[in-house]
């Protein structure tokens, strides 16, 4: 699967200057729900996740993945990745710079689980999903993504990770953003 040529046929693959939820900036964004509002589109990126989960052995009978972005995919992947006994939730911010899980959902003790995400530019945003899956005893069996941005290494490292496309665009930091990026105007996402 391209994914990079998915995201642009949706229309969700964007150049410009973009400061992205971490707080980098960066003159190349992916719109992940431009692609997921299209349930063929989210059928086939779920298929093709779950597949290689599948191909990496990894054994799960929980999908989580952070609110808003992580939910549908999350469900979808959870859908194609097993049986009745394969459950999707998601992790939602609590407040204090976590994430939390609602009451309406459990986790077993010891539950083997995967986390999903769209893409992972740092990987925070997953990793407090995780931290709050293993707070309420779970074990995180592996870590999946649509696309993988990150730098090498990173929060994730101890976690397998399972990803359909790696793409590295380049991310400056508030202070050292390129003179060229500074004159685009700015879209926050």
């Amino acid at each position: 699967m391209d994914v990079l040529e998915l995201y642009r046929q949706a229309g969700a693959y964007h150049e410009g200057h973009f400061l992205l939820a971490s707080g980098r900036h960066s003159p190349k964004f992916l719109q992940s729900t431009t692609v997921l509002q299209y349930p063929h589109l989210t059928g086939q990126i779920a298929a093709a996740m779950a597949g290689k989960l599948t191909e990496a052995g990894v054994q799960a009978s929980l999908l989580i993945g952070p609110a808003m972005g992580g939910v549908v995919l999350a469900y979808e992947v959870a859908r194609h990745f097993g049986g009745e006994d394969v459950r999707a939730i998601f992790a939602e911010k609590d407040g204090q710079g976590g994430m939390k899980i609602r009451e309406a959902f459990t986790v077993a003790p010891g539950e083997a689980f995967i986390a999903v995400e769209d893409v992972l530019t740092t990987g925070g945003s997953v990793l407090k999903a995780v931290r709050a899956a293993e707070a309420a005893g779970g074990r995180c069996a592996a870590i999946a993504c649509i696309v993988d941005r990150r730098a090498e290494g990173g929060p994730l490292a101890g976690y397998p990770l399972v990803s359909l496309s790696r793409l590295v665009f380049d991310t400056y930091p508030p202070g050292e953003v390129p003179e060229w990026l500074a004159q685009l105007p700015m879209q926050e996402i």
